[in-house]
């Protein structure tokens, strides 16, 4: 198995590392999340026409670079490393994927718009009831006619502020909690019946609860089998969950820069307290769990075709979500009170590594899933 890099992904590293050096410096972030809507569009848009980063992974035939999850990766470290609360993980990883999957008029029409900026996707798959089980569903969708009518709540909805579009999942049949009559929709974000309820996360990103109350939509919003899209979603998933683990590696190998800058410069009793070895044997640990995390990150991505795929994906999670907590902790505790101060950047890596944590599922759901999947092999 080949782990090198290609230089085209090389390349894309570097060029998304110095674009955010220049307009995604911690004072700008702090600056742009005060704005109305949390955000700066300009950067969404300069990062697809100006160095043409949003089509690294999708395929060629719709504008896209031809690439892979591995590009997506690459990717997501360098916006780990700045903290970035662009919608790369909803839009393309998980919006753009499924219009793949899809194929048909949404995806010709809707890829060029993702990678060219124009089309942003919110990704609602989970409900206040299901924590993490993509199944357990109480939004419903019956047909109306030609199209169908959508009732049911969304929860914790990332970029749905201002997206475009909304992907969500909505039974159609079954029970509340069988794979089976799950199906899954796009469904345009200014369609009538649609409630938001927008509010900032912790970490600095904008999401919503999203109400759909009798809202109608045409038959096109349909997106693959009625019924059959459960499959489907959790592949969407485990890439997204690889995506954020990438994400992870970044903010945790930025942090543990800045925690090794402090111990250099904080001094106590005279010295630096980078000069205790006590310390010392923290920022190796700290890194250790960085380059660990990192490693199974890549190791997952490469996974992702293989057909025990949510084998690979658990064991990266649970690794990258106990290597979150581990080198997070060691952070605050190296800083102090300040570590958790607004006007350091230290204490927002450790929001976002904090969501990250349970994002896509957290340490016991991954070693569940983990644990019941190497039960049925062994069965």
């Amino acid at each position: 198995m080949d782990f090198n890099f290609t230089e085209t992904q090389s390349m894309l590293r570097d060029t998304l590392r110095r674009y955010l050096a220049d307009s995604y410096d911690f004072d700008s972030r702090q600056a742009m999340l005060k704005k109305d809507g949390g955000r700066d569009p300009g950067i969404w848009k300069a990062l697809a026409t100006e160095i043409g980063l949003l089509g690294a992974a999708l395929p060629e035939q719709y504008g896209g670079f031809g690439g892979g999850p591995v590009d997506s990766m690459v990717l997501m470290e360098e916006f780990g490393r700045a903290i970035a609360v662009e919608p790369y993980v909803s839009t393309v990883v998980i919006g753009g994927n499924a219009l793949v999957a899809a194929g048909g008029a949404h995806a010709d029409a809707l890829l060029p718009a993702i990678i060219s900026g124009e089309a942003i996707i919110g990704a609602g798959f989970y409900e206040p009831q299901g924590r993490y089980n993509l199944a357990d569903l109480r939004t419903t969708a019956k047909a109306d006619g030609s199209g169908w009518t959508l009732n049911g709540h969304k929860s914790v909805v990332v970029a749905a502020p201002y997206a475009t579009h909304f992907l969500v999942t909505a039974r159609t049949g079954g029970s509340q909690r069988e794979g089976a009559g799950v199906s899954l929709f796009l469904v345009e974000a200014n369609s009538k019946g649609i409630v938001r309820r927008d509010y900032p996360t912790v970490d600095g990103f904008m999401a919503s609860e999203l109400y759909f109350e009798n809202a109608s939509v045409g038959p096109q919003a349909l997106l693959g089998a009625e019924g059959g899209a459960l499959p489907l979603v959790e592949t969407l998933v485990d890439h997204a969950t690889m995506a954020v683990c990438a994400e992870a590696t970044g903010a945790m190998l930025k942090l543990h820069e800045l925690t090794l800058d402090y111990a250099r410069q904080r001094k106590q009793f005279g010295k630096a307290i980078g000069d205790f070895q006590v310390i010392q044997h923290r920022l190796v640990d700290m890194f250790m769990e960085a380059e660990q995390a990192k490693s199974m990150t890549l190791m997952g991505t490469l996974r992702l075709d293989d057909a025990d795929r949510s084998k690979w994906v658990s064991q990266a999670k649970a690794k990258v979500n106990k290597g979150i907590r581990l080198l997070g902790q060691a952070a605050i505790q190296t800083h102090g009170g300040i570590g958790i101060t607004t006007e350091l950047s230290a204490g927002h890596y450790f929001k976002r590594l904090s969501i990250i944590e349970t994002q896509f599922g957290d340490f016991d759901h991954h070693m569940a899933r983990l644990e019941a999947g190497l039960m049925a092999e062994a069965a």
